[in-house]
Order: structure tokens, then sequence, then C-alpha cells
């Protein structure tokens, strides 16, 4: 779990991206985005749900980077959204 959050805790994307995944999180719906965002059929648990959406969103953030024709902004900004809400989810540390 420890891992995921320092995963999340290095995330450096720009200030653009994550004001719009901000401002979409009162619109998101785990069964609904999920099943889209990851291809999964139900939600899985949290920390499996964190884990594929830094997968998905690190594939995206290096088409981004590279600047390469097949970038998608608007998946870019579900994925974040998606993770911002995700991470809310993970159980806490209880060294915390």
């Amino acid at each position: 779990m420890t891992e995921l959050r320092s995963h999340i805790a290095r995330l450096q994307r720009p200030r653009l991206l994550i004001q719009a995944a901000r401002l979409g999180l009162p619109d998101y719906r785990r069964d609904r985005d999920l099943r889209r965002l990851i291809g999964m059929g139900a939600a899985p648990p949290p920390p499996i749900s964190v884990a594929r959406l830094l997968e998905a969103e690190d594939e995206v953030e290096e088409v981004r980077k590279t600047g390469a024709t097949g970038y998608n902004p608007v998946r870019h900004v579900d994925l974040l959204i998606a993770l911002m809400a995700e991470a809310r989810l993970l159980p806490r540390d209880p060294l915390r």
C-alpha cells in the first residue's frame, strides 16, 4: 500500500491536467468509470484499481511527453480523475 501511495506522491503532471481532474472529481462514478478506463467487469478493490490506473496513466503520460499523435487529453484527465478518487479509498497506513 505504501508503494502505491509513494508512486502517486511522485507524480508530476502539468497544472492544467491536475486542475481539470479536480474539477471532474464530483462526477466520478466508480462502477461506470473503472469499467471504461481499465476494462474490468466489476470494480476491483482500491489497491488493484489504483495499480491498474497508475499503469494506464503512465502509458498515456509517456505518449504525451513524446508528442505522439495518439495522445488523448480527455482520456488522460479521466485517468487522473479516477486515480485521485480511488487513492482516497486506499486503506490508511496503520503507522500514520
